[in-house]
């Protein structure tokens, strides 16, 4: 098809009356001027903005449900079928490609490269590595340890490794089965009952280890890290993201930097648990957990932007918060810029994946993966990752997810 008189908008600002032709999957040509497409549709696009498909770089497809202990008790069919669902949703609200953090499998991301599942290009993590007693442990404090923990959650978001032998294996198996990258607890978590916030997790061995295996199979390690602590010790291992990072300080920040290392932070989930946590089975030990990170927030982006970290898009929803992606964009600009919060979730988030140039960017030889907006998102960011009629058109690859262009 061509895009014709489309006024688009990228990280790198806004270009007005263009022509995009797309052929298959990717974008063929871009033009000031009309293009001569034979017999190709042709949509005229005067008056609305053109985007590069959304980027989401922390999601967990997995989790239908707010109370990670309960998920790993539920049937991986039951799970799965939910994953769909939410998958889908995403793709509706202009998320053309994400990165699970933790849960989906090679057959999830098969099943929607494949069609059989509407959803975004997923990018897997497989099972989060997590020490005994970290971010990923869900057991209660009262259950015994099991001969093999790592097979008893297999319904849940991480599987336990702990030791160099141990994670080293873990790792080797995540990528056996197909993750593109690995994700590892470095810090204690909201979501996890019995770790503090500001511990750290796996030794500076273990992490070593695993970011060994990442690099032997040309990929990277992402790290769920809180803390200054948490934050330095992971990037100095290797680590190529940071997950969350809602305590960094200047410090860290500044060696996150020095390290050409990335920062994703996750302000909708926060915002969302604090919210509606409470009403969706929450657990309470974890609520008592949430103000300390989340009053920290906007902050991190202060510090990261102070000291020159790259900061990605990442939105970390559970359950049926799902539906308040979109509120990820509207938080970060309480702090950045409009072309600093779309960068987030296009051009830096396809850095990230090793994907610049071919996703997050409107450009030729990119995926066509684009999304039409009635209204102007550097002027109103609430326009972003949400459903509705002001968002006509969602096409990932070539092929409408969403057309409601008249």
């Amino acid at each position: 098809m061509i895009l014709a008189n489309a006024t688009v908008v990228e990280a790198a600002g806004r270009r007005d009356g263009l022509h995009i032709r797309i052929d298959g999957e990717r974008i063929a040509e871009i033009a000031d001027r009309p293009l001569a497409g034979g017999d190709l549709p042709v949509l005229d696009l005067r008056g609305q903005t053109v985007m590069p498909g959304l980027i989401d770089c922390h999601v967990h497809a997995m989790a239908l449900i707010a109370d990670l202990q309960r998920l790993e008790r539920l049937p991986m069919t039951y799970v799965t079928a939910h994953a769909a669902k939410i998958l889908e949703a995403m793709l509706r609200r202009g998320f053309t490609t994400v990165r699970d953090a933790g849960g989906a499998d090679w057959g999830l991301k098969e099943a929607v490269r494949l069609g059989l599942i509407a959803g975004p290009r997923l990018f897997i993590a497989g099972f989060a590595l997590s020490q005994t007693g970290g971010h990923g442990d869900f057991r209660a404090p009262t259950a015994e340890v099991d001969a093999c923990p790592c097979c008893s959650l297999r319904a849940g978001l991480a599987r336990i490794a702990d030791g160099v032998t141990e994670v080293r294996r873990a790792a080797r198996d995540e990528l056996r089965k197909g993750a593109d990258q690995i994700k590892v607890m470095a810090s204690g978590g909201v979501a996890s009952p019995t770790d503090p916030i500001d511990n750290t997790q796996y030794s500076i061995e273990e992490l070593t280890a695993i970011i060994e295996e990442a690099r032997a199979w040309n990929t990277y390690v992402m790290a769920h890290a809180y803390t200054p602590r948490a934050i330095i010790r992971s990037v100095e291992c290797g680590v190529r993201t940071i997950e969350h990072a809602n305590l960094i300080d200047d410090e860290a920040a500044r060696i996150v930097a020095a390290h050409d290392a990335f920062v994703v932070p996750t302000l909708a989930t926060y915002d969302a648990l604090a919210r509606f946590g409470r009403g969706l089975n929450f657990p309470e030990e974890s609520l008592a957990k949430l103000s300390r990170v989340s009053e920290a927030g906007l902050r991190s982006l202060e510090i990261c932007r102070r000291n020159g970290v790259r900061m990605g898009h990442g939105s970390d929803l559970l359950g049926d918060m799902h539906v308040h992606q979109g509120r990820e964009f509207v938080l970060k600009g309480e702090v950045l810029s409009p072309a600093e919060v779309i960068a987030g979730a296009t051009t830096v988030n396809a850095a990230i994946l090793g994907k610049a140039g071919e996703l997050g960017v409107i450009a030729v030889g990119a995926f066509a993966d684009l999304i039409v907006l009635e209204g102007d998102p550097l002027a109103d960011l609430a326009l972003l990752g949400t459903d509705g009629p002001h968002l006509k058109a969602v096409i990932k690859g070539g092929n409408f997810a969403v057309n409601r262009l008249a």
